[in-house]
């Protein structure tokens, strides 16, 4: 784990549906005493008591806005256990690969310029340059805890055709010409690191195709395919990691990142086989589930389908020592972690400290916050990047594990402020 004004036409109906909605009245049963009484020649009765007012529904709490960034506290170099421990050479060609990108952008500047300056630099020179150019901060959650969980993500190796044919014929797509985002910034300030994806139709901004319709036997598109592959469930789980490696039967090796994503809503296939009884809650990993996709060829579709949100690829350079993170630099396998951007600055260098995947062994490790995704949110949130293959897939379907984290930024990184129109609204529906 990124459309001109009628957009707003389209936000504006949202927020009018929304007023209306809130203003419907409460649908209070009515209590007994309002029961109305059979009529009858009974003798005369006592009158009934006093009606009884239903109780009147608290008004929701406002949501609370919090600067980007805001969940950091001021912290201290002790505090960052293990630390002297790590193999820093390699969070150092992590962090190299990362000034690539951060190094245009004029809070980083200062601190990449002097990391290109040094040459070859020992542990002790990679922990001082460190040490006198950042100052450590401790991300917290909103109720100032200071724990969360840390899973973990990897590199699918997926086999595929250029070209479709009996065996490779299920469709990996680009992204769609007519796919429109919008970030919704530059209509309203207030909704920073917000957009919205659609298509246009006649002169309205509609939904895109969700999974069902992309991928029916006619789908609108057709011409846009990439690739073909020859497992659905495979393409499905590639489309979740967000990148990956096409192995073709001619020995040739494709590296494939991330494009766009329809704006449908992510829905978890794992959730679902637990709601409906199909998988138990320590059977529904993603080996689990594959399981029973390989049980239930019948049932297949229809679960995949569950989860509307569909992600499209494009063609890496070939040669790159890792997938392209959302920074727009290559990532390395177990240095890389994705963090929710509002929260941690995308690019800063992280500790991370959580044991290994259903371990109690410790892993306390200096990682670069290069990618996001969409299920990492919230302040104590990370997705640790295991690499390419089997082996590191194992890993990160078992990770699920409890830790903490401390940020690196620049000495003079400058936060935003409280009512800058760039922060976090934290319990907005």
């Amino acid at each position: 784990m990124q459309f001109f004004k009628k957009s707003s036409f389209f936000l504006f109906g949202l927020l009018l549906a929304t007023a209306l909605t809130g203003c419907n009245k409460l649908n209070v049963k009515p209590t007994e005493t309002e029961e109305t009484t059979p009529v009858c020649s009974c003798p005369a009765v006592a009158p009934p008591p006093p009606e009884t007012k239903a109780p009147e529904a608290k008004p929701a709490e406002p949501p609370v806005k919090v600067p980007d960034y805001g969940l950091l506290k001021p912290a201290a170099w002790q505090d960052l256990d293990g630390i002297a421990k790590d193999d820093l050479s390699k969070a150092w060609l992590a962090w190299q690969l990362g000034c690539s990108s951060l190094k245009v952008k004029p809070a980083w500047q200062a601190v990449c310029s002097a990391a290109e300056s040094m040459n070859d630099p020992k542990k002790s020179e990679i922990l001082d340059y460190f040490k006198n150019n950042f100052t450590v901060y401790r991300a917290t959650n909103l109720d100032g805890s200071n724990t969360g969980l840390i899973t973990g993500y990897y590199e699918p190796v997926i086999k595929g055709s250029r070209v479709k044919n009996d065996k490779y014929r299920y469709p990996m797509y680009s992204r769609p010409d007519d796919l429109i985002t919008v970030e919704l910034a530059s209509i309203y300030p207030e909704l920073a690191n917000k957009r919205v994806r659609g298509r246009v139709v006649g002169t309205k901004l509609i939904p895109y195709y969700n999974r069902s319709e992309i991928e029916a036997d006619t789908s609108p598109l057709q011409g846009k395919e990439l690739l073909w592959v020859d497992d659905a469930v495979e393409l499905f789980f590639l489309q979740i990691q967000g990148s990956g490696m096409v192995h073709f039967d001619n020995g040739e090796k494709m590296h494939i990142g991330y494009a766009d994503q329809n704006g449908q809503a992510y829905q978890s296939i794992g959730r679902l086989l637990i709601d409906k009884g199909e998988l138990t809650a320590d059977k529904a990993s993603m080996q689990g589930i594959k399981d029973w996709a390989r049980s239930n060829p019948g049932k297949l579709r229809d679960l995949l389908n569950a989860n509307p949100s569909y992600v499209f690829f494009r063609e890496l350079p070939a040669g790159l020592p890792g997938p392209i993170g959302a920074l727009g630099a290559p990532i390395l396998a177990e240095r890389a972690v994705a963090i929710d951007p509002k929260f941690i600055p995308l690019g800063a260098p992280v500790f991370l400290s959580t044991t290994l995947p259903n371990s109690n062994k410790a892993l306390n490790r200096l990682m670069m916050a290069q990618d996001t995704g969409g299920a990492i949110k919230g302040g104590v949130r990370a997705d640790f990047f295991w690499g390419a293959g089997a082996e590191a897939g194992k890993k990160a379907g078992g990770m699920k594990q409890q830790g903490k984290i401390w940020v690196l930024l620049p000495k003079d990184f400058q936060f935003p402020k409280n009512g800058n129109g760039n922060g976090v609204t934290v319990g907005a529906k």
